[in-house]
């Protein structure tokens, strides 16, 4: 699947507003997004930049074909990384280093339905991953419209080395995912490290980065309350099935 021709115009919209400091989903330099163009082409945020302030020179155009490739080789070095990097910039003149994060960006993007990604620390969601109950805290669903925007589950992936050790565990993990639900996830959660939507549209990561933001501050307040109360399967099944909230998705942007 590809994003719409103004894929790079779109990605800026997205990047803007998820790197906006009053949501605290990303501080400073944190975070990165990218979005799909065509069968061999995507673009990401360069390294070093900061969504708040994304411009056009803030992506740089790679190679889906040679992230996907150099991501095969089983012991990349800190400056095989940095080269494989540099040779899947797609074009010629590009300075600009593509973010250590391109290769779960490439990974995520050659998913069927997916064409744009968001990647943030969202302070709330991070209070969670970050916690000795993390695994279990996310383990459960809390309350419909988070199965609706967010799906049935998370893909929670252990903490690892950013970069291609990383987009290898988290290709791991959504290949689980896929086997158990018959569906990409829209959620990944990689622990003390932050979150990734993955959507058909920007609308979609928007829809569900700010629908997993209150899930945590909602995860947050059931603890201090004795626990949280997860639905029971059959209930979060329901929901995810039930052809009045299929509707719902599409008015509020989910595919």
């Amino acid at each position: 699947m590809s994003a719409a021709p103004d894929a790079l115009h779109q990605l800026i919209g997205l990047s803007r507003s998820l790197g906006d400091p009053l949501r605290q989903l990303a501080i400073l330099g944190e975070g990165n997004t990218s979005a799909r163009i065509d069968d061999e082409t995507f673009w990401v945020k360069a390294s070093g930049t900061q969504l708040a302030t994304a411009d056009p020179s803030t992506f740089v155009r790679v190679s889906l074909p040679r992230v996907l490739q150099a991501l095969e080789e089983p012991c990349l070095s800190d400056a095989g990384v940095r080269q494989a990097l540099e040779e899947a910039r797609a074009d010629p003149g590009a300075i600009a280093l593509p973010s250590v994060e391109t290769f779960l960006h490439a990974y995520l993007l050659s998913l069927p339905e997916v064409a744009f990604i968001g990647h943030t620390h969202p302070v709330a969601v991070n209070a969670v991953l970050c916690s000795q109950r993390a695994a279990e805290a996310v383990s459960g669903r809390l309350f419909p419209d988070e199965i609706v925007c967010c799906g049935p589950a998370v893909c929670f992936v252990e903490y690892t080395d950013p970069g291609a050790v990383l987009a290898r565990a988290v290709r791991d993990r959504v290949e689980r995912f896929i086997d158990e639900h018959n569906m990409p996830p829209r959620v990944i959660l990689m622990q003390n490290h932050g979150l990734i939507a993955a959507g058909r549209t920007p609308k979609d990561v928007e829809t569900i980065t700010a629908m997993y933001d209150k899930t945590a501050r909602v995860l947050v307040g059931a603890y201090a309350m004795g626990g949280p109360n997860f639905l029971t399967r059959e209930s979060v099944e329901r929901i995810h099935t039930r052809p009045d909230e299929a509707y719902r998705k599409k008015q509020i942007g989910v595919r």
